[in-house]
């Protein structure tokens, strides 16, 4: 066996050839195309190989030391029922191979064929394949036998097959890429089903195949006058059916492209002739097209320029070399661009920054020379009126500095400056820097940056400060910065990379606004509503007469088992913070249920499942993240891994992972302790229970990581203990 090891394959793909010479030449082009290739010569080897990898395309020949035609395929498609495959070999017998589809086979191909070909063709069937469902189909019969075998056909293929038994149950699959009508051969009535059915999809370019029991020249005459588009005959042939398919589906999609493609070039023209001044002109110059933006920018009606020389809108300012280099582009074949200096009727002058093309002909001529241009009047209207005020006098220069001198003392003392050098060593500090951070001058000037910051500032921010402005731009964001005496302080900070001519950046300048009561405020906010979330947990749970720290428990973890997941610290306090809340629909239940010391009956249990979708309701309209967060927990807490939980039935990883995590913690809380139903199960019960329902109950791989942390989450167990189990 020999396997491709180059990187960045599209498709996996696995050719079982006994011949080097033929795999060798098939994995030398598919790997120029992309994909990734393994090589087997037996089908023992292809068996072994397909018990512990998969593959999205096998390509195989039908004779091998070890197996022989039918009995291949049989063997392949046990190991995998939805492999694909491609049989590609030195003969083909078509009797038995149109009945191979069954096993998944896309096409036969012969080795006889150029090489060329057939890794053409290999490659249209593979990327086939590594598609979504590529069209919707629809059959329209009533024989089931024959709605199976092109079902079986068409799924191999990645087509997406609806079955309709009437003309009237076929209109609810709309819309529709292409139908496969069953019609009896002796009907009379085949030509008027046929037309209701083109009819009522109003599609004129929805191919419609007929499918019939015998072939008959006059109703195929008929069918096809009357918008049929192929005939088939039972049985079907697999590869015949699919290749007529992709024929048809490719020409619809050409088509539509050409008609999308048709209707955005007319928007561009729209977009184009609506918000820009565009003319038109022969070869010579003569104006053969302007629009409504030209006539007002310019004064002239349309039909005063049209047949006219561009020389009407020209102004005498402009040198005629201008033109003369416009026109020798031009006439060369490119596009000319520049601004021009254009009189308007009444005489007054105007700029237009111009991108001239000429449209040139298939034989090399120009046929046309099509101008668009901007308004630029404005901006040279300014650029006078600068090159006015640089002329002013000394006295105004030096009026300016004093006025720019008042601007830096302002800055200067709102804001804490800072300027580093390349490598983070500070360079400056104003006075504002100074007082927030109680540092002097001297105590900082060639210190590394770093050194200010706070002791647990996350150090990806960091990071992203330096690549941010290493690459040349501005960063924008909050630090957390370290006083000289400890305390802590925040700040919103604007990073900007200084340049020289060159573009070398050769310092960094930093603009800092102390927003440390801001952060404060933020930090009591949050705690407030925590606060508030746990107590309306405790509430929750007191009206079940649960442990008064069972939703501080769950919370810690469920804080612990996301970080043991992967997930960082801010997802992880959110979902510990969002936990208690999880039973908060237990407000709505009868105490007469929520109390029964013994095990609730059937209409009972139907009552307390309810809590699940309570919760939610009352949770799902915030808009607040840990609130939404609470929302979804509420719901889908009791979901079971293998689906047999409530309220919905979730299974596997649709169960929201917050879920699925509050699961573990909630149920082993529960198991640790008394409730008034059950007494706490001692500790190796608790988890010989968890080992028995991974992947029933819950996410093994959360069960996993939360065994192999045992100690910890009986360290917080015993941090968080109460009256009942003291």
């Amino acid at each position: 066996m020999i396997e491709n090891t180059q990187e960045t394959r599209k498709t996996s793909m696995l050719i079982l050839e006994s011949s080097l010479v033929f795999s060798n030449v098939l994995q030398k082009n598919l790997c120029a195309l992309n994909y990734r290739v393994t090589l087997a010569k037996t089908l023992y080897q292809a068996v072994e190989l397909l018990s512990v990898q998969t593959f999205d395309v096998i390509v195989l020949d039908l004779h091998l030391r070890d197996g022989e035609g039918e009995m291949i395929l049989q063997n392949l498609s046990i190991l995998d029922p939805k492999l694909k495959m491609i049989v590609y070999s030195i003969d083909h017998d078509p009797n038995r191979s149109h009945t191979w589809d069954r096993y998944g086979v896309l096409a036969f191909l012969s080795k006889s064929d150029p090489i060329a070909h057939i890794v053409r063709k290999i490659d249209a069937l593979a990327q086939s394949c590594d598609q979504e469902p590529r069209a919707r189909l629809l059959w329209i019969g009533e024989l089931e036998s024959t709605v199976q075998h092109v079902r079986t056909l068409l799924h191999v293929r990645n087509y997406r097959l609806f079955v309709a038994q009437s003309q009237e149950e076929a209109f609810s699959f709309a819309p529709i890429d292409l139908i496969l009508l069953e019609l009896d051969v002796y009907d009379t009535a085949n030509v008027e089903r046929l037309r209701q059915v083109r009819a009522a999809y109003a599609e004129p370019q929805t191919p419609i195949f007929i499918v019939t029991q015998a072939y008959d020249s006059a109703l195929l005459h008929a069918l096809i006058q009357n918008g049929a588009n192929e005939f088939f005959v039972k049985p079907l042939l697999g590869e015949m059916l699919g290749e007529r398919i992709d024929f048809w589906l490719e020409r619809q999609r050409i088509q539509n492209v050409q008609q999308r493609e048709g209707r955005l070039l007319q928007e561009y023209k729209n977009v184009i002739d609506k918000s820009m001044i565009v003319s038109k002109t022969d070869p010579h110059g003569i104006i053969t097209y302007v629009n409504e933006q030209f006539c007002d920018i310019s004064g002239y009606r349309a039909d005063e320029l049209i047949g006219r020389s561009h020389r009407i809108v020209r102004h005498p300012d402009t040198p005629a070399s201008v033109f003369q280099d416009l026109w020798t582009t031009i006439l060369s074949g490119n596009m000319w661009k520049g601004i021009l200096k254009n009189r308007k009727k009444d005489g007054s002058a105007y700029w237009v920054h111009a991108f001239i093309y000429p449209i040139i002909t298939r034989k090399g001529q120009i046929d046309e020379v099509i101008a668009i241009r901007h308004d630029v009047t404005q901006l040279h209207l300014v650029k006078e009126s600068l090159s006015r005020a640089l002329q002013r006098s000394d006295s105004d220069l030096d009026e300016a500095f004093h006025l720019s001198k008042q601007y830096e003392t302002v800055i200067d003392e709102s804001n804490s400056l800072t300027r580093v050098d390349t490598e983070g060593k500070i360079l400056f500090v104003n006075k504002r820097f100074c007082e927030l951070s109680g540092y002097a001058k001297e105590e900082v000037i060639e210190q590394s940056f770093s050194a200010m910051y706070a002791d647990d500032i996350d150090p990806l921010v960091v990071k992203q400060l330096w690549e941010t402005i290493q690459s040349g731009h501005i960063w924008r964001g909050v630090l957390k910065n370290k006083r000289k005496d400890g305390s802590l302080y925040w700040v919103k900070a604007t990073v900007v990379p200084i340049k020289d001519k060159q573009g070398k950046i050769t310092e960094f300048m930093s603009v800092r606004n102390d927003i440390s009561e801001i952060i404060k405020l933020h930090e009591e906010i949050e705690s407030t509503q925590q606060e508030i979330i746990y107590h309306m947990g405790e509430i929750a749970e007191s009206r079940s007469q649960e442990t008064g720290n069972h939703v501080r428990r769950v919370a810690e973890y469920s804080r612990l088992l996301a970080l043991k997941y992967g997930l960082d610290a801010q997802e992880a306090n959110k979902i510990a913070m969002a936990s208690p809340m999880h039973d908060i629909g237990k407000v709505g239940i009868p105490d007469a249920i929520l109390h029964k010391p013994g095990k609730l009956t059937d209409e009972e249990w139907e009552i307390m499942k309810t809590h699940a979708m309570l919760g939610y309701a009352v949770l799902q309209h915030s808009k607040r993240p840990i609130l939404q967060a609470s929302a979804i927990i509420a719901k889908e807490h009791h979901e079971k891994y293998d689906g047999t939980g409530y309220p919905l039935g979730l299974s596997g990883e649709t169960i929201h992972l917050y879920a699925r995590i509050v699961a573990i913690a909630d149920v082993f809380d529960a198991l640790s302790h008394d409730r008034c139903y059950k007494k706490a199960w001692e500790d190796a019960d608790v988890f010989a229970f968890f080992e028995k329902e991974r992947g029933t109950h819950f996410d093994p791989n959360l069960v996993d990581m939360f065994l192999a942390a045992k100690e910890e989450f009986l360290t917080i167990r015993n941090h968080f203990k109460d009256a009942l189990n003291p």
